[in-house]
Order: structure tokens, then C-alpha cells, then sequence
């Protein structure tokens, strides 16, 4: 799970959103703005709000492009003083500074799952030159001597108080990644833009020479080692924004044992608290619970270099989330009736040992308050179970709320002491079946839907899943029975209109999509992934944004949303600076929408924007780079017979495939090799040039060189700790282009190759519903391919539509369905409701929509692909 997504739930409870977008009015812990935030810029100065951050800088300073910056730290209690001194320093000697103007948001960067490498950064000072910035940061660090606040684990730290400085970037440049990501970028000693590297560690460029006044710093640095821990280190096992958790062995006994970090004043919890204070809670928590069966005992506990140290028990087994992969039938195609039996009847006894073990440390006194999959570990036999991190765990009596809390098992704010963790254990009775109870923090109702899921294809008891509901739905005046009558993707009423009821499931979807529509924000007019914020000009992106909306509207046969093609008009007339390139993330895809709408003289406009970038730097891939910039040009070429167009459609080509030849470090349609070699099979059709199908096939066998065989012969890419079916990174993206190459040339290696693919692609269940990485894009590639054998037929397809069920949400009414992470819904294309849309349109009877640059195949005569 990816943590970064959960501080995009706060300012809306349907959406993601940005936190800065949280409401500034009410009390200090609900986006209220420091007193310091509301002043006006003096003479001379200027202010200017941009996402966290609220910068001032004199009109007429001259900032070098990059240097060595000062970071101030701060802790909730002291910021605001910390903020004023700081204003009041800077503004009478001209330096130009900026600041996170909330508690709100500071708690949100110091967060326990907030990210590492921009933690605790409260107020970047940035000072003319080097010689200046050793006296402000002495002067700083004398004026707020004292003064607490997280260590920054990016920068350098200016003695014992809360200053810091890293060299790095003072104005926004950005390149890409070795990966391919956009990042902000600093120019190295020859000139040449290099990635910023803003990670957990301290990193000194290394055509940079630190000035003399960081030396006593550097050493200070350097003198603080592991090696006064009387345990050796022998790997880390998690990493979060308050500290580490270890594997280790004691120097005298060999123990074995589990060392869990804490940082001072970093890792808040909701109720403010850092992570030396829950590491506290968790020892005495720990030492109430001595002697159980069930909870890991206390070793040691100790102290270095100000962080502290709780020593634990090592526990053998696995984690219950990892038997999901290992056991659970859903993930086959055809899983028969005893599997399933078998199944049940294992998932049944973990949850009574769970049970046992939770009633047990209740009689102690203590509430978990953080059950979940990962805090449950299973012996090797699968005998007992033992539960884990006990940092949120509080006495009854307290009658406090959860303060850490998983997303699929977060109890309702009503929920205190004991009925948080029966919260929990109600979550997990479904979670063991489907495990997407992420989906009631959107709507606990359908706590309901799923239960009538599970208990239409599991032997399972109904007063087992009745009394999850019951639990679940509990003081929300919501009827709890589970009622299950004939399978229905519909769930008694829940849902508006069943995925597979088309037309009826595009208009819904289509009325959702409008309805959730912001026509007077400027960052946005439809929500979407958090990756709308990521970048400038996120919001009007086709993967993540606008254009790819509107596409999938028009494909779909809906009607035109002529306010959202006018929103999309206006702001890519002058996008904003650092706006992507690429087709999924930037212009080269808004081009491509606005010719296909009907607009080709802005799309022409804007690829001249694009051309006089710097477009030959871009990465090779398909997302955001020389490839989906390559297949953009070359349409646009085809529509408008510009040779100019088709000269640089080629160059992508020549570029993309000189960075395959060298080798990609991701694999996949959108990341990997399989997005040029569609770019090159779409020229050999253009040109008829029989060497660009030569490279397509070598780029299509590197892709396939990273895949490995799955469960039930089906072919996955292989990321080292999980294998990948998906449209976008895994095989499945990979296939679909493999079709196409199939149509012009025979490969007796890329036949068997798709034929694991499709088997792939026919899992029972997927934990997403989206385009790219979740159960659409398998709709989608079932549909198309022209693959044969079980699974391909029309009735393949339609068990495939018929689980996005299992996802689907309602907004308004209307069918909807959850983004990434699943903690909030998603209207864009790649992750939310109009990739579904588009998914679902090119599945349709006698349908032409798909997605772009894969138009659909001629499938095999009736009987070749007939059902088993």
C-alpha cells in the first residue's frame, strides 16, 4: 500500500484532493492558518501561496538557481513562535523564505507515513550565496537555540537545534529519472540538468564541494554510529517516517531479535503524538500483556543518538496479508467448489484464533487499536497467531479513539476502547473473502454489498458475515441484514445498475463523472488521482485528468461535456511552467484529445509548445516519453500530412529504441519496452519499413525476458517481489501489444507468450478495479485480443465485467468506482470511473472504442474461443 495517499483524504471524503484545499476556517487542527500566515507583505515584497507552502521573497531579489538552503524544523506546540522569529529575522535583511502556513499541514509532513525525505521541513530559508548562508544559519541556530523539532533526514543538522541545510535547487527545473519520472532538477559541473535527489539520506552532490563551515557538522554527523548498540544489525524490515524496525542478534546470547526506532518529534500520530512517545506506549502496553501466548515479549530497551530503541521477541511465521497470494482461490480462473470449501473452512479457524487472541489481550485491559492484516502474524504451521505493533494500544479506561489505524480496518470516529477492535475483527471476516474493506471509509454500506458477494460464492456461514454487518454498519440507521438471492452484481439495491447492463451502466457512470465535475477550480475540473497534484498542469493530463475524461466520454458515446472541452482550451494556451511533455502526464496527450474532439488547430498549437522543448530528453517510454510523444505526432501526421510531424514521430522512434537496445529498468506497456515497440509497429504501418517490426520484436522479447509463469500457467512480470498481471505495468499491456505485432507477423514464441498472458488476465478477483492496474484492464484485453481458447469468449468477458461489481461504489446515486488505494472514488482514466467507462465501451457489441494507439483487431471466427 502506498501511505502517500492517505493525506489526500482529509479535504474531501468522496475525492482525493490536495491537503492545502482543506477548509482554513474553524479551529487550529482543522486547516487554520498561523496569525503569522495572514500578514500582508511589507513594501517591497511579495507573497505568493503554492500548494503546502507560502513563500516571500523581495520584489527585487536575485537568487542564485541552486545552493546550499536552510531548513527549519519545528514541532506543533512551538511553531508558531518558531514562525515569527524566523519572519521577523529574515524580512528586515531582505532573505527570501518560505513556509507550511498550518498546524494542519505541518502534522500531515510529520505524519507517521508522511514522506521521509521532506519530513520536518517547517520554514526553507534560502540565502544569497554560500558565504552568506553560514552566517544566517549560526545566527538561526543561536535565535532558536532550544528550540525542538524532528530531525530533517535529507539534510545536515546545524549542531543540536532544529536548523538544517542541503544543497539543492532555489528556483523549479526539472528532468527525468533513470525510471523515467519527472523530477526537480539541479545542473551539475557540466552544464547538464540531473535529478535532485531528496531522499531519506543526507547526499552531497558530488561535483559539489561543501563549504568549510559544514565541517564541524559533517563530523558530527559522522561520530554518531550503530555501533554502540549491544545487538548486530542484520536487515531492516520497514521503514516509516518514525523510524525503522529491524532484524537483529544480541551480541552475548545470538538472540534473535526485533529492534523497533523511534525519532524524537517525528512520526505524529491523529493525536499528535511522536514516535517515542507511542514506542513508549507500545512497551508498557507490551509489559501489561507479559506472559500471553499471543503478543511478542519486551527484550530491551535503550537509547542512541537520541533515538530510542524498544527490543523485542522475534516472532516466526508470515503475515496474514501474505497468505492471501499464497492461498485464496479467487486468484485462479476456475477454482471448483472444493477449493473453495477448503478455503473457507482455513479462513474460518484464522479468524477464531484472532478472536481468541484479541479477547485475551482485552482481559488484560488493553484495546489493540491497530488490528489489521499486516499486525497478525501466522506461525509456520498456522496454528496460532501472534499480534503485532502495539504502539496505538491504550488501557480501556482511557476511552480514547484511534490514533494509527490501517484503511481497510480504520473504525468510525464513534468507536472507542474495546469496539474499535471489534471493528476490526468485523472488517477482517470480510476481508479474509474480499479484502476490500478499504472501500467502507467511502461508504460503510457496502460493508452489505460484499458480504452478499462472499456469500454467493463461498460455503461460508450467513451468521458469520451477518454479524460482520451488523458490527460494521452499527448506530448508522442502515439495515445490516445480508440477503442473498440470485447472483446479481447489483447486491439487493446497492447498486444503481450492474457493470455488465450496458447501455444503462454508461449512462450511470457518465452522470456520476458529470456530476463530480468542478468546472471553477483551476487545477482540475474532474477528481482524479493524487498524481493530478504531482505535477503542474496534473489536472488537465489524460491519464490522470481532463483529456483523458473527455476521450473516454466521446468514445463511450456519451455526450460531448463542451464546459469541460472549454476549461481544457483555456489553460492549455499558456500552461503552467514544468507541465509534463508525455502523452499520459502532459501535452503531448492533450494535443492528441483536443485533434480527436474536433480541435485541431490549439492541438497543433500545443505540439508546437512541445517541439520547442527540449522533447529529445525525454525517457523512452510510452507514459511520458519519446514513445507516447512519438505516436501523438505520428496521428496527427496521419490527420494533417505534415511532414514535419512525421520526421519527428520517427526521431521518437530512433531515440526510444536506442534506450530499449540499452536496456529499461521497468517493464510494460506504459513504463517498459512494450510502449515503443507499439510506437514502431504503428510506423511499419505507416511506412511499410520491415526493420521497424525487426525492433518491435526485440523490444517485445525484452519485455517478455522480465516475465515468469504464475499460478494456473498464466505469464507475469516479474518486479523481484511480486509479479505483475496488469494493463499498464504487467503482461497484460504487454499482450495487447503483442496482438498487434501478431497481425502482421507470425511468432510461434509470442504465441504461447499471450496465451499465458490471457490467462492472466482471468482471475477471479484483482484488488483494483482500474484501467491500468486493476480488473478493467483485463475487460479490456479480453475483449480485443485475438488470442483463442478458454476465457476469450463473450462469456470470459462478461465474468470479468461482472466482478468490477465487487469494486463498484455509487456517487450520488450514480455507478462509480474507487481510484488507486481504494480510499477514495476516481473519475480520470487511468485509475478511477472513466477508465471502467472506456473499459466497459470497448467490450460493448460491435464497439469501436478503445485505447488510444489500439484500435480493435479482427477476433477469430465463432468456435475458435469458445468456453470451456
Amino acid at each position: 500500500m502506498n501511505k502517500g495517499y492517505a493525506v489526500f483524504c482529509d479535504a474531501d471524503r468522496h475525492f482525493y484532493d490536495a491537503p492545502h484545499r482543506l477548509p482554513s476556517t474553524g479551529d487550529a487542527g482543522h486547516g487554520a492558518l498561523y496569525e503569522a500566515a495572514h500578514r500582508s507583505a511589507p513594501e517591497g515584497w511579495q507573497r505568493h501561496r503554492s500548494g503546502d507552502w507560502l513563500a516571500w521573497r523581495p520584489v527585487d531579489a536575485q537568487l542564485p538557481a541552486q545552493g546550499w538552503k536552510i531548513h527549519v524544523a519545528a514541532c506543533l506546540d512551538n511553531a508558531e513562535s518558531v514562525l515569527e522569529r524566523v519572519m521577523d529575522y529574515c524580512v528586515p535583511r531582505g532573505i527570501a523564505f518560505k513556509f507550511v502556513p498550518s498546524r494542519y499541514l505541518l502534522h500531515t509532513r510529520n505524519a507517521k507515513y508522511a514522506d521521509r525525505a521532506a519530513s520536518g521541513k517547517f520554514i526553507t530559508v534560502y540565502p544569497a550565496d554560500d558565504e552568506r548562508c553560514g552566517a544566517v544559519a549560526e545566527e538561526l541556530s543561536v535565535l532558536l537555540a532550544g528550540e525542538p523539532g524532528p530531525y530533517i533526514l535529507s539534510d545536515l543538522r546545524w549542531g543540536e537545534g532544529p536548523v538544517h541545510l542541503r544543497y539543492g535547487g532555489f528556483t523549479e527545473r526539472s528532468c527525468y529519472d533513470a525510471e523515467g519520472t519527472l523530477r526537480p532538477a539541479v545542473e551539475d559541473a557540466a552544464g547538464r540538468l540531473v535529478p535532485d535527489r531528496r531522499g531519506p539520506v543526507f547526499r552531497i552532490p558530488a561535483w559539489v564541494t561543501p563549504p568549510g563551515f559544514l565541517q564541524p557538522h559533517l563530523d558530527a554527523r559522522d561520530a554518531t554510529t550503530v555501533t554502540g548498540l549491544p545487538y548486530t544489525v542484520e536487515r531492516a524490515l520497514h521503514f516509516s517516517n518514525g523510524g525503522g524496525v529491524y532484524v537483529g542478534r544480541h551480541h552475548g546470547t545470538g538472540e534473535k531479535v526485533v529492534l523497533k526506532e523511534a525519532r524524537p518529534h517525528a512520526g505524529l500520530a491523529a493525536d499528535g503524538a511522536d514516535a517515542v512517545t507511542r514506542l513508549a506506549r507500545e512497551q508498557r502496553a507490551l509489559e501489561r500483556l507479559s506472559g500471553l501466548p499471543y503478543t511478542p515479549s519486551v527484550r530491551d530497551s535503550l537509547t542512541l543518538g537520541g533515538h530510542r530503541f524498544l527490543v523485542l521477541e522475534f516472532i516466526e511465521g508470515k503475515p496474514l496479508n501474505s497468505f492471501f497470494a499464497r492461498r485464496h482461490p479467487l486468484i485462479d480462473t476456475d477454482p471448483d467448489p472444493a477449493r473453495l470449501a477448503e478455503y473457507t473452512a482455513w479462513a474460518l479457524r484464522i479468524h477464531r484464533l484472532v478472536e481468541e487472541a484479541v479477547e485475551a489481550v482485552h482481559a488484560r485491559g488493553v484495546v489493540f487499536n491497530d488490528l489489521h492484516l499486516f499486525n497478525i502474524m501466522v506461525s509456520e504451521d498456522e496454528s496460532s497467531v501472534v499480534l503485532l505493533d502495539f504502539e496505538a494500544a491504550a488501557h480501556v479506561d482511557d476511552n480514547s479513539r484511534q490514533t494509527v489505524a490501517n484503511p481497510a480496518f480504520v473504525a468510525p470516529a464513534d468507536r472507542r476502547g474495546f469496539d474499535v477492535d471489534r471493528y476490526a475483527l468485523a472488517c477482517l471476516r470480510i476481508a479474509l473473502f474480499l479484502p476490500l474493506t478499504s472501500l467502507f471509509i467511502v461508504d460503510r454500506a457496502k460493508a452489505r454489498h460484499l458480504a452478499e458477494m462472499v456469500a454467493e460464492r463461498f460455503p461460508v456461514d450467513r451468521a458469520f458475515l451477518d454479524a460482520a454487518v451488523a458490527e460494521i454498519l452499527r448506530d448508522t440507521g442502515t439495515d445490516a441484514d445480508v440477503n442473498t438471492g440470485s447472483e446479481s452484481d447489483t447486491g439487493s439495491g446497492y447498486l444503481p445498475v450492474g457493470p455488465a447492463d450496458w447501455p444503462q451502466a454508461r449512462d450511470s457512470m457518465v452522470r456520476a463523472i458529470l456530476a463530480a465535475a468542478s468546472p471553477d477550480r483551476e487545477d482540475r475540473f474532474f477528481p482524479g488521482d493524487i498524481a493530478q497534484f504531482a505535477t503542474p498542469g496534473g489536472g488537465m493530463s489524460f491519464g490522470y485528468g481532463t483529456a483523458g475524461v473527455l476521450y473516454a466520454l466521446a468514445e463511450s458515446g456519451a455526450e460531448r461535456c463542451v464546459p469541460a472541452e472549454e476549461w481544457l482550451l483555456q489553460r492549455v494556451k499558456t500552461p503552467a511552467s514544468g507541465t509534463p511533455l508525455g502523452f499520459y502526464d502532459g501535452l503531448a496527450g492533450i494535443a492528441w484529445t483536443l485533434n480527436r474532439l474536433g480541435h485541431p488547430q490549439p492541438a497543433l498549437e500545443t505540439v508546437d509548445l512541445i517541439l520547442d522543448q527540449p522533447w529529445e530528453s525525454l525517457p523512452p517510454d510510452l507514459h511520458s516519453g519519446a514513445a507516447g510523444l512519438g505516436l501523438a505526432l505520428c496521428a496527427l501526421a496521419a490527420d494533417t500530412g505534415d511532414p514535419v510531424l512525421h520526421a519527428a514521430a520517427v526521431r521518437c522512434a530512433e531515440l526510444a529504441a536506442a534506450a530499449v537496445a540499452g536496456g529499461l529498468p521497468r517493464a510494460g506497456l506504459l513504463h517498459g519496452a512494450s510502449g515503443v515497440a507499439l510506437l514502431l509497429v504503428r510506423l511499419y504501418e505507416r511506412t511499410g519499413e520491415a526493420a521497424l517490426l525487426d525492433l518491435a520484436a526485440d523490444a517485445l522479447r525484452r519485455d517478455l525476458a522480465r516475465c515468469k509463469p504464475g499460478i494456473g500457467g498464466s505469464l507475469q512480470v516479474d518486479e523481484g517481489w511480486r509479479t505483475m498481471p496488469y494493463a499498464g505495468g504487467g503482461s497484460v499491456g504487454i499482450g495487447m501489444v503483442l496482438d498487434d505485432y501478431l497481425a502482421h507477423r507470425s511468432d510461434d514464441g509470442f504465441e504461447r507468450a499471450r496465451a499465458g498472458i490471457v490467462r492472466a488476465a482471468q482471475s477471479h478477483f484483482y484488488a483494483q478495479p482500474g484501467l491500468f492496474r486493476g480488473a478493467a484492464g483485463m475487460v479490456l484485453h479480453l475483449s480485443r485480443t485475438t488470442a483463442t481458447g478458454p476465457g476469450t469468449g463473450a462469456e470470459g468477458v462478461r465474468r470479468q465485467i461482472t466482478t468490477l461489481g465487487w469494486h463498484a461504489m455509487t456517487y450520488r446515486g450514480q455507478l462509480a468506482f474507487p481510484g488507486e488505494q481504494m480510499m477514495r472514488l476516481s473519475m480520470d482514466l487511468s485509475t478511477g470511473t472513466a477508465g471502467v467507462l472506456l473499459a466497459l465501451a470497448a467490450a460493448a457489441p460491435a464497439s469501436t472504442a478503445h485505447l488510444p494507439f489500439l484500435p480493435p483487431l479482427r477476433r477469430p471466427q465463432t468456435g475458435s474461443s469458445q468456453e470451456p
